[in-house]
Formats: structure tokens, sequence, C-alpha cells
């Protein structure tokens, strides 16, 4: 599956417009991780937990989005965003969300 952030994919040309396609997940913190957070915000630098945890539920995403549009019968996806919504306390939504297409050589 070819993923595109922009409407086309070098060398191939667009033969079909399927659908909008989408993945999310909703993922918590937990309390050892925003212990260890706390303190690194005290300190400075990077909070690892939480960079691994956001990875985690942006691949999650993703393999969600590339699921459906391998189900409607798409070969890439063009456009491709990623949006973060704030749900509740320590909870985060992931979505990624694109157009499903059929694409050939050039």
């Amino acid at each position: 599956m070819m993923l595109s952030s922009s409407s086309y994919i070098a060398g191939k040309k667009v033969v079909k417009t399927i659908s909008v396609v989408r993945g999310n997940t909703i993922r918590a913190s937990n309390i050892g991780r925003d212990i260890i957070a706390v303190f690194k915000n005290m300190l400075g630098g990077e909070i690892e937990e939480y960079t691994k945890l956001f990875a985690e539920s942006r691949e999650q995403a993703l393999d969600r989005m590339i699921e459906q549009a391998r189900g409607l019968g798409a070969n890439a996806v063009t456009d491709v965003k990623f949006s973060t919504s704030y749900i509740m306390n320590n909870a985060s939504e992931i979505l990624v969300y694109g157009t499903a297409v059929i694409v050939e050589d050039e």
C-alpha cells in the first residue's frame, strides 16, 4: 500500500478514486508514565515514554486506515493527514485519514 501526504504519487496516475478512509485509536497514559513525565518535565528533555506511546498510536491508526483502504480494493491512499484530539484527562485520540485510490504506473 502506497501512502502519500499529497494528492499524487510520483510516477503513478490515479485511475480511480474510491472513498475517504480513516483509522483511529484512543490511548490513555498510565500512572507510571505520568510520574516519570512529571520528573522529566521538571528536569527538561524528551519524555520517551510518551514518545513511544504516541508512535505506537500513530502506527495502529495507520494500520487501521490501510486495512479499510485494502478492504475497498485500493492500492494507495493519498492526502494522508493526522489529527489529535483531547478526549478526557490523560486520554487522546489519534486519527489518520486520506483518500483511497487505485493508481497505475504512468
